[in-house]
């Protein structure tokens, strides 16, 4: 319980009196020995929840089986119900109402969720309305579909900048929590050096299933996540409140989270959707003061299509929604051009894209659908967009997101961070 009721600053206390002492000394060698075991078992606990999260989440999948084998309501409707002779057909596309014409034309309507639990029988896999269990797992130290915060205990006589021996010390202190607890990690799992403090996001790594990954500082003073990761294969929401997010009141007022999306697959789709609107907005004075202005912006949006349906459709739309990494591949949609990497139940649906309404967003938006989607440009406005993971830079905008409509803004160059 030491792990869970100890604040966390204290760690830090415990490490920098320990660092300050003169060389040779060793007091409170046992305090640091004991907080390191107190971060062990801290790691294994959460291990563990995630561990039987998952297995109840793969029992409640065997009880769905074995309910779709023996109600008579559970059989996919694949062939079209005769009912006195005559072959009861579905309505045609084409005769859509006036209401999914206007939805359309819009082009940013809100698309329906694909991991929700229920299923109707215009879904095509089921006519069954019985309920079917879900889980129910609950614990303040890990939740199901967000990453996993585990902690080490490294003091560090480097301060607070981890040097390359220290995070080799972090990845060995993994390796003593328990026996085959790295067997147990996941990419994306964010590793707490606990040793450093509390304030930001001082001391964490993220796993990227073999070493730790420092976070990323080009963009946040805090740090976001790396552009190693890619993040079609993690939920939008996966690190929320994991990797704390810095506020910047001329580029980042909301505290959006960058993800890493490559759009040139969908770079046609873009094209073709494409538009210059108008909408409100805050604008930064030179005092530093937001002002409410009009803003130009070109906004396009395409579209994530989930895999074709099939009989376990049902069965498994509970791990689409809490354990998306155990539905079976051939229920996943891989990342384009990326072999062995799937794309998160979450992504499914629109994603609404957007740049401010100048010449150069416009040619940076452009630049990120890749070659030969849009005329050529003059060279001096191709020399803007410069590598290829500068192309892949988003951010999430929160306040306009929901289930199966994400809304990302494209990072320019303008927005590092000046050390």
């Amino acid at each position: 319980m030491r792990g869970i009721s100890m604040p966390t600053h204290d760690y830090a206390r415990f490490a920098h009196a320990y660092i300050s002492q003169p060389k040779g000394a060793s007091r409170g060698l046992g305090d640091v020995l004991s907080l390191a075991l107190t971060t062990r078992a801290y790691t294994k606990v959460v291990l563990r929840l995630r561990a039987q999260a998952e297995s109840e989440a793969k029992w409640i999948t065997r009880l769905r089986e074995e309910h779709v084998r023996t109600c008579s309501g559970c059989s996919p409707p694949n062939q079209a119900t005769k009912t006195g002779g005559e072959e009861r057909q579905a309505p045609s596309p084409s005769s859509s109402s006036p209401h999914h014409d206007a939805s359309k034309a819009n082009g940013h309507a809100r698309q329906p969720s694909s991991s929700g639990g229920s299923m109707s029988s215009s879904s095509g896999t089921s006519s069954c309305a019985c309920p079917l269990p879900r889980p129910s797992f609950q614990s303040p130290l890990f939740r199901p579909n967000r990453a996993a915060l585990l902690r080490v205990f490294v003091p560090s006589p480097d301060g607070t900048w981890l040097s390359d021996v220290s995070v080799e010390e972090c990845e060995a202190e993994l390796r003593r929590s328990a026996t085959g607890a790295v067997k147990l990690l996941r990419a994306g799992d964010v590793v707490w050096d606990i040793a450093l403090g509390d304030e930001g996001n001082i001391g964490r790594m993220v796993w990227d299933g073999g070493y730790l990954v420092d976070l990323d500082y080009r963009y946040s003073r805090l740090g976001e996540l790396s552009p190693y990761f890619h993040s079609l294969a993690f939920p939008p929401s996966y690190f929320h409140r994991v990797i704390r997010i810095g506020a910047s009141a001329g580029h980042n007022p909301q505290a959006n989270p960058i993800v890493y999306v490559d759009v040139s697959p969908w770079g046609q789709e873009i094209a073709r959707n494409l538009q210059l609107l108008q909408e409100r907005g805050k604008a930064e004075t030179p005092h530093g003061a937001l002002h409410d202005v009009v803003l130009w912006v070109h906004r396009s949006s395409f579209k994530i299509h989930p895999p074709p349906t099939t009989d376990h459709s049902r069965v498994h739309s509970h791990l689409r929604e809490h354990f998306p990494h155990l539905v079976p591949r051939s229920e996943r949609r891989a990342i384009p051009n990326l072999p062995g990497y799937f794309i998160d139940p979450n992504w499914y649906g629109t994603v609404v894209v957007e740049v401010e309404g100048t010449q150069e967003g416009l040619s940076d938006l452009q630049d990120r659908c890749g070659p030969g989607v849009f005329p050529p440009r003059p060279e001096a406005i191709t020399g803007i967009v410069k590598g290829v993971d500068r192309r892949r830079i988003w951010r999430v905008i929160r306040e306009k997101s929901r289930p199966g409509e994400i809304w990302l803004r494209v990072v320019r160059e303008k927005e590092r961070v000046t050390w």
